[in-house]
Parts: C-alpha cells; structure tokens; sequence
C-alpha cells in the first residue's frame, strides 16, 4: 500500500489556481475580522506569503515537507509540517486563537473530508470562519463532461495522490452544516457561470 507521496515542491511560486482564486478570497476576507489565518494544507506556502504582504497575520500548515522548507525561506516560523489526518496543531500553533480557516484545494484529495471539517472546528475559536476551495461540480457542468467524454480525462484515476472526493455546492454545503457550520457565502470562479474551475464556500460557526 503506497503511503503519502509528498508533492515535491521545487520553488515557492503560485500553483495554476491562485489567479483565479486570488480576488475571489480576498474579497471574502477582513483583516478586522480576519485577525489570525491559518491556511490548512499551504503547499509552498504562497497563499500565506501574499496574505502576509497584504497585512494579514497568516500561518500554514501542510505534509509536504519540501513545501514547507521552501516556505519558511521566505517567511520563517509561520510553517510547520503536519499530516492533516492527526487531531492536534503543530507545538509551534497550539498557543494561537485562530479565527479564520483557508483551505484551497485540498479537502477533493481527503478521504476523510468530515473529519477534516472536526478538526477545522476544533481549531477555530467559537465564532471562527472557514473558507474553502475545490473544484466545482453541477449539473451543466457534469452534462457537458458526459457529452464531450471527459470523464476519464477529468477524474484523472491514475493521479497518484489525486482526487478522491468530487464535490457540488450541495454537498459539500450539507457537511459543512453537519458539522456544526452555517453557510454565509458561495462563490464561482474560473471560466464562466455554473461550468466553473473551482468554487469558495465560507462558513462560520454560530
């Protein structure tokens, strides 16, 4: 059985998906209520990079250790290595209140995405928010998919490490408010209305 496969990161740059991601989170974000970020599966560490030169107090987290090494060179103790499968920050976090959780693109590879959303909740203090990303799923969308035979191309079954979860703005709406979440705001983006790259859900806790 293969165990985790680090993604092997080899320079700090952003990956394809933060230009169309970039202005849709920011416009979710405010660094009055926004006061401490913690970026839950940061790869090399950019999106925590860039929030940190917009004035954000930002930290991440990731298993890829050659993400993490490539990380701290820029902005040094705001990241730590952590298998996103344990229960408890890295010693280095476990005296900081979050209240914000950025998640971009991460929880299509869990195959424990509920338990990720428990410990998300765990994390964040009793009115905290989340903000999540992942590729977007619908009808249309999943219509077209069928009648161009995309299917086999899209889900990518010999990916490695790959997706493993493929999400809707329903379902992935209906775990977040299983685990004790409400839903405050939905963005699409990438491409144009409801054939979308990725959508953002935000969530709070109430």
């Amino acid at each position: 059985m293969s165990k985790y496969k680090d993604y092997g990161y080899h320079n700090d740059q952003p990956t394809y998906t933060f230009d169309y991601l970039q202005q849709p989170i920011l416009s979710l974000l405010n660094k009055s209520k926004n006061s401490c970020i913690l970026d839950l599966g940061c790869g090399n560490g950019y999106w925590v990079s860039y929030l940190i030169s917009k004035g954000y107090n930002a930290y991440g987290i990731d298993a890829s250790e050659s993400g993490i090494t490539l990380a701290n060179k820029k902005n040094p103790g705001r990241f730590f290595v952590q298998d996103l499968s344990t229960d408890r920050l890295p010693e280095g976090l476990q005296n900081l209140t979050f209240d914000t959780i950025i998640s971009t693109e991460v929880i299509e590879h869990l195959y424990d995405p509920e338990g990720f959303i428990n410990f998300c909740k765990q994390v964040l203090k009793s009115n905290g928010e989340i903000i999540i990303s992942t590729p977007y799923h619908g009808y249309l969308k999943n219509l077209s998919l069928g009648i161009f035979n995309k299917w086999d191309a899209h889900f990518g079954p010999m990916w490695l490490g790959g997706h493993v979860k493929f999400w809707s703005k329903a379902t992935l709406s209906r775990i977040l408010t299983k685990v004790g979440f409400t839903v405050i705001a939905f963005k699409g983006c990438g491409r144009f209305p409801y054939f979308w790259k990725s959508m953002i859900i935000k969530a709070k806790i109430f």
